[in-house]
């Protein structure tokens, strides 16, 4: 077990990458991301930049899904979006969302989306935050 480079949450053997908690309130993991791009500032500036127009896009598939299939496909793209880019209470909920299906999925789709829409919007405002500045 390790602290990560910025000190905020700690990684384990077990678990890869993904810390196994966070301290942080911070909707993406930095330090994932930036080993997840071999520290290459520009690819870490594009991946956050496809996440922006990705999450969206697919949060509107999520939300217009009429089969189980389309709900399953949108929630596994929005999970791993999230991943790649270290958002990881994203990624936990649209994990969640994938597995929903029949009944279940249809008393919970509201909340659901609603969650997922919450923690997109906050995890693009950091997004934006961060581009601007760099």
């Amino acid at each position: 077990m390790e602290i990560t480079a910025d000190g905020f949450g700690v990684v384990s053997a077990a678990s890869g990458d993904r810390p196994a908690r966070s301290a942080s309130k911070r909707p993406v993991d930095l330090v994932h991301l930036a080993r997840y791009t071999l520290g290459n500032r520009a690819l870490e500036r594009e991946v956050l930049e496809l996440f922006l127009t990705q999450s969206r896009l697919y949060l509107k598939r999520l939300k217009e899904a009429v089969q189980d299939r389309a709900w399953h496909d949108a929630a596994h793209t929005i999970k791993g979006s999230a991943r790649g880019i270290g958002a990881w209470h994203i990624a936990k909920t649209a994990e969640s969302a994938e597995t929903l299906e029949g009944e279940a999925l249809e008393s919970s789709r509201g909340a659901v989306v609603e969650t997922l829409e919450r923690q997109i919007d906050e995890a693009n405002g950091f997004i934006r935050t961060l581009l601007a500045d760099g």
